[in-house]
């Protein structure tokens, strides 16, 4: 059984890219400069926090878990927990739920328990054990089974979503449960009644997302190159909407930057190879379409969140460089940190014009950007 500890270098140490700098490195100097982006972001996030303790408002407390989280994976953060994360930690408590969930009972009930999950774990604190397994068992009860029980029969079998007030599952809400289960598996690893995740089902549910016509029978599933080995959002629908084939005239769902993100990062916690098909066609699809300038397949839409998912993803999958579809291949840790540098704001935060999903908010937009350069900051070859 793997330890807490160990878990928590997971997740918080870049988990297969993580490695020690050495005096002289030239990536040494450039760190320190992503540092200082970090140091000035969780800065404004200190100066910005309700006296409430929480971030942005008090019925999404998922903004105050990304907050936590960024301070908590922070490369240089001070041993002793600071008083103002100290104060986001007793919002969230505030927040648990009879059921398990973590919520202020506003709705989005599994998505703001899964991001609370991850920040109690990142505190590495024995008091909040009984509520971390107790929003697990709360996620694991939430994936869905409908139509013939205990059969993946129905397309959105196997994923998770917002809760009951929306009516299916889908692709970001399975990713966020996912995280929080995989890296609480060490509370259970004793208790073999538990009742875990079908993570069968999930897998199935994820390639039901996936435009990748081996693995996804459904008719939205595009065999196009353009959209070949990418993700939508839940299945039969995409938030790119759908791309018509100029030869058959063929409708499909269109394939975007963030949520394919999301597909790798689910195929990972769901423990699937590198080697799997599944993987290196999302990886293709990653690398063909490989940009900073854009959430590509929807512009400026969610473009933070991209980035975060970006810096999440490809650490996680221990890759060093993306390979474009010239074959050209490119340092993505160096160009997204200068990305991101270049778009923090004077104060210190972070801001999308865009509002589609909530990204003019800077407290949410400023907790992805400081995660993302947590992961860089600690990830090879950032100054190569």
């Amino acid at each position: 059984m793997r330890t807490t500890a160990l878990l928590l270098t997971l997740l918080l140490l870049t988990p297969l890219a993580s490695h020690a700098q050495a005096a002289g490195d030239p990536d040494l100097s450039f760190q320190h400069e992503i540092q200082r982006s970090i140091n000035k972001g969780l800065s404004w996030l200190e100066k910005n926090q309700d006296p409430g303790g929480y971030w942005l408002n008090p019925d999404f407390p998922a903004v105050t878990a990304l907050a936590l989280l960024a301070q908590q994976s922070n490369p240089g953060a001070p041993k002793a927990q600071p008083a103002w994360a100290k104060a986001g930690y007793a919002f969230l408590l505030k927040n648990v739920q009879k059921d398990g969930s973590i919520h202020a009972g506003k709705g989005l009930a599994n998505y703001n328990t899964a991001i609370a999950m991850m920040a109690l774990l990142a505190a590495n604190d024995p008091q909040y054990t009984p509520a971390i397994k107790n929003a697990r068992a709360y996620l694991v009860k939430e994936q869905w089974d409908l139509d013939k029980k205990g059969e993946t029969d129905n397309p959105l079998d196997g994923g998770i979503g917002y809760g009951k007030t929306y009516p299916h599952s889908d692709l970001n809400n399975t990713l966020t449960a996912l995280e929080a289960i995989y890296y609480s598996r060490h509370l259970i690893a004793d208790s073999p009644d538990t009742k875990d995740l079908n993570w069968a089902a999930a897998i199935q549910f994820i390639q039901n997302c996936q435009n990748l016509p081996s693995h996804n029978k459904h008719p939205w599933a595009s065999a196009e190159a353009s959209q070949k080995g990418g993700f939508i959002y839940f299945p039969g629908h995409s938030m790119a909407g759908e791309v018509v084939d100029s030869k058959s005239g063929r409708k499909s769902l269109r394939s975007y930057g963030s949520i394919s993100y999301a597909g790798l990062l689910s195929y990972s916690y769901a423990q699937l190879k590198k080697d799997d098909p599944r993987i290196q066609a999302v990886t293709k699809w990653l690398g063909d379409n490989y940009t900073l300038e854009e959430n590509p397949g929807v512009g400026a839409q969610g473009i933070y969140y991209y980035y975060y998912l970006m810096a999440k993803a490809l650490s996680i999958q221990g890759t060093d460089d993306v390979v474009l579809a010239s074959g050209k291949k490119v340092n993505w840790r160096r160009e997204l940190s200068m990305q991101l540098m270049k778009l923090q704001k004077d104060d210190g935060s972070w801001q999308n014009e865009n509002p589609r999903w909530m990204e003019k908010e800077k407290a949410l937009v400023t907790a992805y950007s400081i995660i993302a350069l947590n992961y860089i900051h600690r990830g090879r070859g950032v100054g190569r």
